[in-house]
């Protein structure tokens, strides 16, 4: 990905549009100063460099009865692409995976396991999870509360 250079005006465009994502034109130029026409160029300026990578809505999870995440920690036993391969895959096919990262450091992955409780992850860790071929150890942590979402930061 190339180094795109951003300016003040385009900053508050995406923290406008990262707290509302079905903000308007209008309603970002009304917020960001500017008039409607250099707001459209600017947010489709932002969309073609891949600054702007598109638009989702959030999920409010415990609405929906998957209130209790799990961040899982996994270190495999190889590190070889294959490996890795086989991994992504085989969490890509679970829903309970909500979030995915390859890691540096000692372990290989860092995963956010969203269930309804304590009892259906502990399902999922021994039903389906620890039978991932080439798991070599899984360490679990159990957020108490978010202390903080990512929001755009100003350069």
């Amino acid at each position: 990905m190339k180094n795109t250079t951003i300016d003040r005006i385009d900053a508050s465009i995406l923290r406008v549009l990262q707290a509302d994502g079905r903000a308007t034109i209008n309603h970002i130029a009304d917020r960001v100063s500017l008039s409607q026409s250099p707001v459209a160029r600017r947010v489709r300026r932002l969309e073609e460099t891949g600054i702007i990578t598109g638009y989702s809505a959030l999920i409010d999870e415990a609405s929906l009865g998957y209130g209790f995440s799990v961040f899982v920690s996994v270190k495999l036993d190889r590190q070889v692409d294959d490996a890795l391969v086989a991994f992504e895959a085989a969490v890509a096919g679970y829903p309970e995976v909500v979030d995915c990262w390859l890691m540096t450091g000692n372990r290989d992955y860092l995963l956010r396991i969203a269930t309804q409780g304590l009892p259906e992850f502990e399902q999922f860790l021994v039903g389906k999870f620890t039978k991932i071929p080439g798991v070599a150890s899984i360490e679990s942590s159990i957020p108490l509360r978010r202390v903080k979402s990512g929001m755009f930061r100003s350069p």
